[in-house]
């Protein structure tokens, strides 16, 4: 059987006031904007349009920060930093409120697995380029 992995793109986007961007999904709680890479889209594509399609806000991509890799599943979790450049917070069907929310607040927030941790490591330049393997 050939191999199949599922590639997601997730960003963490601060705003001028230090602020994290959070949507609310139905199912996972609060967490960064990010999906599934689709055929023919890089990385960063795939970043920058989960981010407009799942809070409104256009971003641009200032960082590449590292991977979580959920080894039993065959998921590869690609993380970027990145800055609102346009649009306006609005839900979708993929989020049920949007916001901007100070950093420790957002942090406390995020309560789904390991995001947390991902969002950690995104803001810490010391830390990337990261690689997390994990096993669920």
């Amino acid at each position: 059987m050939a191999p199949k992995h599922f590639v997601s793109a997730a960003t963490i986007v601060l705003n001028e006031r230090n602020e994290l961007l959070l949507i609310k999904g139905p199912e996972r709680g609060w967490e960064m904007p990010g999906g599934v890479v689709e055929e023919g889209e890089s990385l960063k594509e795939a970043a920058i349009r989960e981010t407009k399609e799942e809070s409104g806000i256009e971003i641009e991509v200032t960082r590449f920060c590292g991977v979580f890799q959920n080894v039993s599943q065959s998921i590869c979790n690609t993380l970027f930093l990145g800055t609102p450049v346009g649009g306006e917070l609005t839900t979708s069907n993929e989020s049920l409120e949007v916001g901007f929310f100070p950093i420790e607040a957002a942090l406390e927030m995020v309560t789904w697995g390991n995001f947390r941790e991902r969002i950690r490591l995104c803001l810490d330049a010391e830390q990337q380029p990261f690689y997390v393997e994990f096993r669920l």
